[in-house]
């Protein structure tokens, strides 16, 4: 009789099991939520806690992951409005969009590595809080400068709930089966995309653009409401480090150290940047270049979810029979089409709004396979610093992003061909990024 050793919730139970006489017993493969070693990583990692049935642990996840859409989607079709409003000029109704942009980013760099030593639920929860409080003070803001400042910690705040939702499903998930989860979830939150702008709309045509951020702060509530009384803790305690910020930036010098980690996380960069440029360049080509209204923006801007949603749907049902990394190549050379085709459209004018809206809803549909194969990538080999990889996985592209928004200001002009410039560059570095430190890399 031999015995092998398995692994239940946190305890280890010695089981017996007949072998074949002679022949040594193999432990069978040990499955996501209950094993304690990743597919992709030899580093043995202690078993998460069971959380929530699927469908459920998907429907919070994915609630958690719409922070940073909605918040900046629901608010676009108002720019225009807040220019007036505000009596502001056009930079400063930008840097409402920046200085949110600039709080989500960088949070991120405190709360991964501060939900590796303390668990991810606390800082979920905090962070939530601190959105409400930021949603509420952008309500009651008199003028620009305080509608910035307030965004900045909207923004905050806004960053935990994805940070969170990305380490946890690492916490529990191997690297294909992870990929198929992020799909998942960027199919839950396509929602966020898709409705944010057309509600934004409704909203400026009864109210002013105060009911928007009134509307975002009860969207904190209900994600509040919903953390508390669902969310699960994923990280265990024997598997937090020592919470410190020597620890921390160990951490971030580790990640920025791997040539995979940075491989992938750069590629994710540099393709999440075009889309704000895209989501900071649209209101100004739609709306005042091409005189489309406020409501049907919306639906503009929706139609390119329903891209990005049907391709995380497709991912979500073959990257484990295809496996990751060959479905974001897929999506890389997907992306790069549609940049081209952007790029030829708005330099020569051709086909009206038809050429500048067919090659974005290329672009964007392309994001439903690169950002959950990029995401599975980047964290996969490092099973023991989730919360710091997916904190700085997500500032690149704010980083990236925020230089392109103010590269797209310096060069604003009544026409689309600044943002298609800056768009196909970005996706140009990102595809040339992919290839050289990731497909060169496992080419050796």
């Amino acid at each position: 009789m031999i015995k092998i050793i398995a692994m239940s919730r946190h305890k280890y139970k010695v089981l017996p099991h007949a072998s074949r006489a002679g022949k040594p017993l193999v432990p069978p493969r040990l499955t996501p939520l209950t094993g304690c070693m990743d597919n992709q990583s030899s580093a043995p990692v202690a078993a998460a806690p069971k959380p929530l049935p699927f469908p459920l642990l998907a429907a919070v996840l994915g609630l958690m992951s719409m922070f940073g859409a909605i918040s900046i989607d629901m608010y676009l079709p108002a720019l225009p409005a807040l220019e007036a409003a505000l009596q502001t000029d056009p930079a400063s109704v930008q840097m409402t969009l920046g200085g949110f942009l600039l709080g989500f980013g960088f949070a991120q760099l405190l709360f991964g590595p501060l939900s590796d030593s303390i668990g991810r639920r606390r800082v979920m929860i905090g962070g939530i809080l601190l959105y409400v409080i930021g949603s509420l003070l952008c309500a009651r803001a008199e003028t620009a400068t305080d509608l910035i400042l307030a965004r900045v910690l909207q923004g905050l705040g806004a960053s935990a709930g994805p940070v969170m939702a990305r380490a946890m499903v690492r916490d529990l998930y191997t690297r294909d089966e992870s990929a198929k989860m992020y799909s998942i979830l960027m199919l839950l939150m396509g929602a966020a995309p898709m409705l944010a702008p057309v509600a934004g709309g409704q909203l400026l045509a009864y109210f002013d653009w105060r009911a928007i951020f009134w509307v975002l702060a009860a969207f904190g509530v209900l994600c509040l409401t919903v953390a508390v009384l669902l969310a699960p803790e994923t990280l265990p305690r024997t598997r937090r480090s020592a919470g410190s910020i020597r620890t921390a930036l160990h951490h971030y010098r580790d990640l920025l150290r791997s040539r995979t980690f940075l491989g992938y996380a750069l590629t994710l960069g540099f393709l999440y940047a075009a889309m704000f440029t895209y989501i900071a360049g649209t209101p100004h080509v739609y709306i005042t270049v091409m005189g489309v209204s406020a409501q049907d923006f919306g639906y503009l801007f929706g139609v390119n979810v329903v891209g990005m949603m049907a391709l995380s749907a497709l991912n979500s049902r073959i990257v484990i029979r295809v496996g990751s990394d060959r479905m974001l190549g897929y999506g890389l050379l997907l992306s790069l089409c549609g940049a081209v085709l952007l790029l030829i459209t708005a330099l020569g004018g051709f086909f009206g709004l038809a050429g500048i809206a067919v090659p974005l809803f290329i672009l964007l549909a392309s994001l439903g396979m690169i950002g959950a194969n990029g995401t599975a990538g980047s964290l996969a080999a490092f099973p023991t610093m989730a919360g710091a990889a997916s904190a700085l996985g997500g500032v690149l592209p704010f980083l990236i992003g925020t230089g392109a928004g103010f590269v797209l200001g310096l060069f604003h002009d009544p026409s689309p061909r600044p943002m298609a410039i800056i768009i196909v560059t970005l996706v140009i570095l990102g595809f040339l990024t992919h290839r050289l430190l990731i497909v060169n890399t496992k080419a050796r």
